[in-house]
């Protein structure tokens, strides 16, 4: 099978199974992969604790993270690997940002993520894994994280919006909506080889939407 792409980012809402994704694809075909750290971020569980209190610390320091990390992993090139596969793009920092902070708070991060943003690689495909809040849910329960068991649907549903909102902007990017309601793709290897299949063709610019059943 042939990634017709360099870099690609793995997107999606908290359970949508980026990491498991972009995890798997990176180590069947030898790819570069980049992980969020989010689990080094000390705000994180204070944050599902008092939401008001830690939303700006939060997201100033993700997005300072996410930008360490993207600049260090993306400004060289690894000739042994074959593409770069990421399980975020930087964008989902302004996305969250967008949904928990607002006034001078969002006016300040915006400020500051369009400086961050603009001197990053764009992924050359932006893989948006997308699934109904129930089946979000279903996975977040699976996995166990102590702090994100009490993740409210409607906090689940504005990070959603926000990423389709997102979406509907970037007619420049390739951008691949995979409806995976109907399948499984980490306990299945059927449907594994199914998203392959989908995320290996060739794209034009623009959004492209895929219902996987």
């Amino acid at each position: 099978m042939n990634f017709h792409y360099n870099y690609i980012a793995i997107e999606g809402n908290i359970g949508a199974g980026k990491t498991s994704l972009a995890t798997r694809i990176a180590a069947e075909f030898n790819a570069r992969l980049i992980l969020e750290q989010f689990e080094e971020n000390a705000f994180l569980p204070k944050f599902y604790e008092n939401p008001a209190k830690y939303a700006f610390p939060l997201e100033l320091t993700f997005l300072a993270e996410r930008y360490q990390q993207l600049k260090d992993q993306l400004s060289t090139q690894d000739m042994f690997k074959t593409f770069t596969i990421a399980d975020y793009f930087i964008y989902k920092s302004l996305i969250f940002a967008s949904r928990n902070l607002s006034g001078d708070e969002l006016t300040l991060y915006t400020r500051l993520f369009n400086i961050i943003e603009a001197v990053l690689p764009k992924p050359d495909l932006l893989v948006y894994l997308y699934l109904d809040i129930k089946n979000l849910k279903r996975n977040i329960l699976v996995r166990g994280r102590s702090y994100e068991k009490n993740i409210q649907s409607d906090y689940l549903e504005k990070i959603q919006q926000g990423y389709l909102d997102f979406i509907r902007q970037k007619h420049k990017m390739r951008v691949l909506i995979v409806d995976t309601n109907y399948m499984d793709f980490v306990n299945r290897t059927n449907d594994y080889y199914k998203i392959l299949e989908i995320i290996s063709c060739k794209y034009d610019p623009g959004v492209h939407r895929v219902t996987v059943r």
